[in-house]
């Protein structure tokens, strides 16, 4: 799909890191075209992409939709924002956006992945508003409590906790319920939850076990879709932003958005504020 000539070498690796098991963040850059990958990663992600062959598009739908959430919410005075699963740095991450509207902002990216964190450290060095931290959604009092968190975010003001693309990696739905309940717990009143999950549309039971086959072998346990219904419930009590819970390109889209769509898998994403 890409050029292989410049992509990393797995014998480059950073200390820590395995690159012959497969990385979601690592990835999730492929599909974005990024170089940030192993051949593992790649031939992990090809496999994927024939299964849904827009997976790329939906990756950067997904970009897209964070780009425009972070934009509203720094327009509505938020300067605090908690991205968990932030995956690898790209064009326009979180502190970009906010900063170029409020130069104030403070984020804390969190990532599972250590090389993750090795490249956003050297990215992030030279900006003191921004931590990134080695930390699990599935132990959120572990990420909340973590020290960093505690020192650059200030729980008694409004926070915008980000869960983009990460929560179908938990497929057991209690689970997922839980995680969201414990990380949306500390947000006071003005704060955000921002939600992103795929929605796999008319795939077939086959292809959703492919699929799964594919990310078992990877560094999460594994994945699932979600419907309509049940991202929904991720915002139970919260106050949903218009237009709600919608496809990602129809959350507030910009209107030169270029939209090209094969297939009805997808993904859904939404935007709640704390009461």
């Amino acid at each position: 799909m890409y050029d292989e000539g410049s992509v990393v070498d797995e014998r480059k690796a950073p200390a820590g890191v395995d690159p012959f098991t497969p990385s979601v963040a690592r990835m999730y850059d492929y599909y974005l075209g990024g170089k940030d990958n192993f051949a593992a990663d790649r031939e992990a992600a090809e496999k994927i992409i024939e299964i849904l062959p827009n997976l790329p598009d939906i990756a950067r739908e997904n970009r897209e939709f964070l780009v425009r959430a972070v934009t509203y919410l720094t327009r509505q005075g938020i300067r605090q924002f908690l991205d968990i699963g932030a995956g690898l740095p790209t064009q326009r991450n979180v502190h970009q956006v906010a900063q170029e509207l409020a130069p104030e902002s403070r984020i804390v990216y969190v990532d599972n992945d250590p090389i993750v964190l090795v490249h956003a450290r050297a990215i992030l060095a030279e900006n003191e508003r921004v931590r990134a931290i080695e930390a699990d959604m599935r132990d959120p009092e572990a990420l909340l409590g973590h020290p960093e968190v505690r020192e650059h975010i200030d729980f008694s003001q409004p926070l915008a906790v980000l869960l983009l693309g990460v929560l179908h990696f938990v497929p057991d739905d209690d689970e997922a319920m839980k995680i969201v309940a414990a990380l949306r717990n500390p947000l006071v009143p003005g704060g955000y939850l921002v939600v992103s999950h795929g929605s796999l549309g008319d795939l077939s039971e086959d292809q959703e076990e492919e699929g799964r086959k594919v990310f078992s072998r990877t560094s999460v346990p594994g994945t699932t879709s979600r419907s309509y219904d049940q991202v929904l419930a991720f915002f139970d009590g919260l106050d949903l932003v218009e237009p709600g819970v919608v496809p990602l390109h129809e959350w507030r889209p910009d209107t030169d958005y270029p939209y090209v769509r094969e297939g009805k898998a997808g993904a859904l994403g939404g935007v709640g504020r704390v009461r």
